[in-house]
């Protein structure tokens, strides 16, 4: 069955092939380039203890050759006709997006296509996507100034495996995983009728339908894996740790508090609560912190927006000789501030005039459309929200704001995490 969407003046349209595969049509003819987004319903979330870094891993292999297409060349084909791709891993699901000429569709169809339906999956590839997954590790994690706190901090909110372990995964996990395992994870995971893909940008929607069902149509649909349980206690699972970071050159700090899944009202308030918090150089604690004091370098602040319960983190690495105790003192008494006080009324203005510009500028972008789509369809089961979610946050008011950071932000049931700098520590936890 199909039906017909509205999105601005933008006509969408949704329908399932009989394999399963959801696919929406977003056609836009206002430039020359045309958008695939294929999203899988597997990111961490889904991994057992013993099985973690399978949906990370997945991302390189998915580069390594199918039936018709040799390793490397999904890039080279990619390259050649003018377009860029990529592909990355959530806790929340595994993406892969091309942006090409328009003209080009089929190409990226094609390509998509034969890796969805014949990935090669052999001994060969996952060892040698396994070291490249730990040369990643290295270079992103291990040989960085700070680069394990967020995952760090992560474990120390949350209690349910599910929630609390990192995309990249464990090593040992990775080494000890068989040609088997990889293969069973790619026939469950891997499968049409657990995926969604949304072709946005400048195409003849009955062509676009015609290419889908040639290429993806005959793809077997396997058994839906089982849901997740990504159910948390209130509680944090530890209120505090000092972690001896051998790189780190200074002092930092973060802290992290659980709050409601994404798309609730107070999901809503609390990402506001953060923009007014922490986003840009006209957040408070910007300018208290960076203009002000002038007391940190960096100035950390992030919603980690999940399906499940999600979160807040903020942090700040100090300049040298400046109190971290104080700084973050500041951070606590303006979380308490806007939880007593709530926003003023031209904090509110400000903010949902950069809500109105973001969205318009997201909306301007063939491949922005298409991943808002496509996280859509795939975390709600409707990519109408797209064209409601905006409406959902302005309706947020200030005294909701000031509510949902007082019950959640302004508590002591949070998450910190202390990093000593490599002269005052040894690098163990």
């Amino acid at each position: 069955m199909t039906k017909n969407l509205e999105i601005g003046d933008v006509l969408l349209e949704e329908y399932r092939l009989e394999n399963g595969l959801r696919v929406v049509l977003n056609p836009d003819d206002s430039i020359p380039v045309v958008s695939v987004a294929v999203y899988y319903d597997v990111g961490s979330r889904n991994e057992k203890e013993g099985k973690s870094g399978f949906a990370h891993l997945f991302e390189h292999m998915m580069f390594q050759g199918s039936e018709n297409v040799k390793k490397a060349e999904h890039f080279q084909f990619i390259m050649k006709a003018g377009g860029t791709m990529n592909g990355t891993t959530s806790s929340e699901r595994t993406n892969y997006f091309e942006t090409l000429p328009a003209n080009q569709l089929p190409l990226a169809l094609w390509l998509e296509s034969d890796r969805m339906r014949s990935l090669a999956v052999t001994q060969e590839n996952l060892d040698n996507q396994r070291e490249a997954v730990k040369e990643e590790k290295r270079l992103r994690y291990d040989n960085q100034p700070y680069g394990q706190i967020f995952d760090l901090l992560i474990s120390m909110m949350y209690k349910n495996f599910a929630n609390a372990h990192s995309t990249i995964g464990s090593m040992e996990d990775l080494d000890d995983a068989t040609v088997e395992d990889v293969q069973e994870f790619f026939r469950i995971y891997y499968a049409p009728n657990n995926a969604v893909m949304v072709i946005s940008g400048s195409f003849d929607p009955e062509t676009a339908k015609s290419l889908v069902e040639k290429y993806f149509g005959d793809i077997p649909a396997q058994t839906l894996p089982p849901a997740i349980d990504v159910d948390e206690p209130e509680e944090v699972a530890e209120t505090y740790r000092e972690y001896n970071d051998p790189l780190a050159p200074l002092p930092a700090f973060l802290m992290g508090w659980k709050i409601p899944k994404r798309r609730t009202k107070e999901f809503y308030a609390l990402y506001l609560a953060g923009k007014l918090l922490y986003d840009g150089e006209s957040s408070r604690l910007y300018q208290k912190l960076v203009k002000g004091e002038e007391s940190v370098t960096q100035l950390f602040g992030f919603t980690d927006e999940r399906r499940g319960p999600s979160g807040v983190m903020i942090g700040a690495i100090p300049k040298p000789g400046k109190d971290l105790d104080k700084i973050r003192k500041t951070i606590v008494d303006e979380i308490r501030d806007l939880a007593e006080e709530g926003p003023t009324a031209s904090e509110l203005e400000k903010l949902r005039n950069q809500l109105i510009n973001s969205e318009v500028r997201s909306r301007q972008s063939s491949l922005s459309r298409a991943q808002s789509l496509a996280e859509y369809a795939l975390y709600d089961g409707d990519p109408k929200v797209i064209n409601v979610e905006i409406h959902d946050l302005l309706s947020i008011t200030g005294d909701e704001i000031r509510q949902a950071a007082d019950k959640y932000l302004n508590t002591e049931n949070r998450a910190l995490l202390d990093i000593i700098p490599g002269a005052a520590g040894n690098g163990s936890e």
